[in-house]
C-alpha cells in the first residue's frame, strides 16, 4: 500500500494558525485550572467510525508545536483504512498539554479523513472502469494542498491546485471572449508548450467545435450517462475527457460506464464531512 505524507514546510503554517486560533490571548484557562501541573496521561486517538484515515502529520505537529516532548506512536499510516475501535495514533507527555493540542489535532484528522473517506469510497463506486476521480479548487481558503493531500490519500487524484496550472477556459471565459473558436484561439496563443487547455462544454454541438478547433482536455458539464457516452464517442480518443456537476456516489459507477477519463467533484473537499475519530485517556503516566 502507498503511504502519504506532506512537507512540513506546506503543513506547519495551517496549524500554527489553528493552534493560535484556539489558545486566544489566554490559553487553555480550562487544563491549567484542572490538570495539576506535572500530570502525565497516555491517551490515543481512536477511530469511532468506518473510514481512510489522513492527517496524521498535522496531528503530531499539532502536539509538537504545543509541547516538544509529546511522544508520537503511530498505530496506522495514512491511506490506511480503518474499522471503529481501531487504535490510530498515541501521545503520551504533561496531561495540560495534551488536552491544550487535543482540539486541533482531532480536527485535523477528522476533516481530512472525511475526505479520503469519500474519496475512497468513490474510487470503489468506479472500480472496472477506466474513469479516475479527482478533486476541484472548490477547498477551504487556506487548506487546499491538505484537502488535496487527502484525496490523494483516499486514492483519487488533484485537478488544478491553482490558477497557474493549467488553462481552462469556462462558460463564463467563453461568454466574455465572444465564443469558443475565440477563446480557443487566444488560449493556443498564449499557452506556453508546457501548458495544457481544457475547455467546458454543455452541449454536443459545442463539443464539435471544440473538436474542430483543437484543445487537450474537454470537461462535459452537467450531461446526462446518455449525453455523456455519446460525447465519448465524438472525442473518440482524440482530447482527455472529464465529466462534471451533480455527481454522486450514486451516480459515479453509470457515469464511469460512459467511457470518461475523469469525473471531478467538488463536494468532496468541501462537503465530505468529518470522520468521527475521539481522543481516549489510557492511563496516567508514573513520574
Amino acid at each position: 500500500m502507498t503511504h502519504f505524507s506532506l512537507s512540513r514546510i506546506i503543513i506547519e503554517p495551517a496549524v500554527r494558525r489553528a493552534l493560535k486560533e484556539d489558545l486566544g490571548p489566554a490559553g487553555d484557562i480550562t487544563s491549567a485550572a484542572v490538570i495539576p501541573a506535572g500530570h502525565r496521561s497516555v491517551v490515543t486517538a481512536i477511530a469511532r467510525q468506518p473510514g481512510v484515515i489522513a492527517g496524521l502529520d498535522c496531528a503530531e505537529l499539532a502536539c509538537e508545536l504545543v509541547d516538544p516532548t509529546i511522544a508520537v506512536t503511530r498505530h496506522i499510516a495514512d491511506g490506511d483504512p480503518v474499522k471503529p475501535g481501531n487504535r490510530i495514533v498515541t501521545f503520551e507527555g504533561p496531561s495540560r498539554n495534551l488536552l491544550t493540542a487535543e482540539r486541533t489535532a482531532l480536527n485535523f484528522m477528522g476533516h481530512l479523513s472525511g475526505i479520503a473517506t469519500a474519496t475512497a469510497n468513490l474510487v470503489r463506486a468506479v472500480a472496472g472502469t477506466q474513469a479516475d476521480i479527482v478533486c476541484t479548487r472548490k477547498t477551504t481558503p487556506g487548506l487546499r494542498a491538505l484537502e488535496k493531500y487527502a484525496v490523494r490519500a483516499g486514492g483519487g487524484s488533484n485537478h488544478r491546485f491553482s490558477l497557474a496550472d493549467a488553462l481552462l477556459i469556462k462558460d463564463n471565459h467563453v461568454a466574455m471572449a465572444g465564443g469558443i473558436t475565440p477563446a480557443l484561439s487566444r488560449a493556443r496563443a498564449a499557452a506556453g508548450h508546457m501548458v495544457k487547455i481544457e475547455i467546458e462544454v454543455d452541449t454536443l454541438e459545442q463539443l464539435a467545435e471544440v473538436l474542430e478547433v483543437g484543445a487537450d482536455v474537454v470537461l462535459l458539464d452537467n450531461m446526462d450517462a446518455a449525453t455523456l457516452r455519446r460525447a465519448v464517442e465524438m472525442v473518440d480518443g482524440r482530447l482527455i475527457t472529464e465529466a462534471s456537476g451533480g455527481i454522486t456516489p450514486h451516480t459515479a459507477a453509470s457515469i464511469a460506464e460512459t467511457g470518461v477519463d475523469l469525473i471531478s467533484l467538488g463536494w468532496i473537499t468541501h462537503s465530505s464531512g468529518s470522520l468521527d475519530i475521539g481522543l481516549d485517556f489510557i492511563s496516567e503516566m508514573q513520574m
